[in-house]
């Protein structure tokens, strides 16, 4: 523990405690961010007291500790002693199982604290989550400074389901959102509201319409009710009916008889020539 007045210090109107608080973060952060957050108020959660009990250096901690802040876990700040007598001023350490925007951090530092969203009755779930609502909770483990809120999260979604309704991946989104960000990143809700809004991809064009094949349409004859497509039957009447030869008919097949008489006579001819025959 630290010494009093000093040490952990929680925000007010945090959700219950569940085992995805800090999934949104990276594993060093998130595991970070569980730890402290199961400490009583008061706890001694500087760099040094934090590296003797956790399996990471100073260094890494204290960077872990400035992005948990960026995240909106974590909120550092100097307070005057009241009632002290002497112009003191120490820093205070505030932490947050839900994540806060700059906005609400700066209202409380002011004593404003703004209004939560009243819980659901206990046994009742919350609303399903959507795609959206999750890619935008969980956008804080690719760039850490775009942790967003709870809150940020609901208000941000329908923006992005646009962008999911013209075809968008999950990928294409992440680049959209995290490329070329500045630094640092003041409001992180802010500047994912812009590039949702400024860079929304351009609807898709319509497949083309094939094209629709004509109705298939065979008439009869109006004498003789010979089927036949509309273009042979002019005046609905076919070529026979009009008078007109039709085409020519199979040839007729030869008989066996027909055939030894070709050949007999073959055989004739060739002897009066002077020729042997075949056999």
């Amino acid at each position: 523990m630290a010494n009093p007045g000093y040490g952990k210090r929680g925000a007010p109107g945090q959700l219950p405690r569940t085992a995805h608080d800090f999934a949104h973060l990276p594993p060093r952060e998130a595991a970070v961010a569980a730890y402290i957050d199961r400490l009583p108020g008061g706890a001694d959660i500087s760099v040094k007291t934090l590296a003797k009990t956790l399996p990471y250096g100073q260094c890494a901690l204290r960077t872990a500790l400035n992005n948990l802040q960026r995240a909106g876990h974590l909120r550092r700040g100097r307070e005057h002693l009241a009632d002290s007598g002497s112009p003191r001023w120490i820093t205070r350490t505030w932490f947050s199982r839900t994540a806060r925007d700059d906005d609400w951090w700066a209202a409380f530092t002011r004593g404003d604290v703004p209004k939560e969203a009243q819980e659901p009755p206990a046994g009742q779930g919350g609303p399903t989550r959507s795609r959206a609502y999750i890619l935008l909770a969980a956008l804080g483990r690719t760039a850490p400074s775009l942790s967003l809120s709870k809150a940020a999260c609901a208000e941000l979604a329908p923006l992005l389901t646009e962008w999911f309704a013209r075809g968008a991946s999950d990928e294409h989104v992440l680049r959209a959102l995290t490329a070329g960000l500045p630094t640092p990143v003041h409001s992180p809700a802010a500047i994912v509201r812009t590039r949702l809004t400024t860079k929304l991809p351009p609807e898709p064009e319509p497949e083309p319409t094939p094209p629709r094949r004509p109705p298939l349409r065979v008439l009869e004859c109006a004498k003789c009710g010979t089927p036949g497509r509309p273009e042979a039957l002019p005046g609905g009447v076919c070529g026979p009916c009009r008078g007109e030869a039709g085409p020519p008919g199979p040839p007729v097949p030869l008989t066996s008889t027909a055939v030894h008489a070709h050949a007999a006579a073959a055989r004739a001819a060739m002897v009066d020539r002077g020729e042997r025959p075949r056999v």
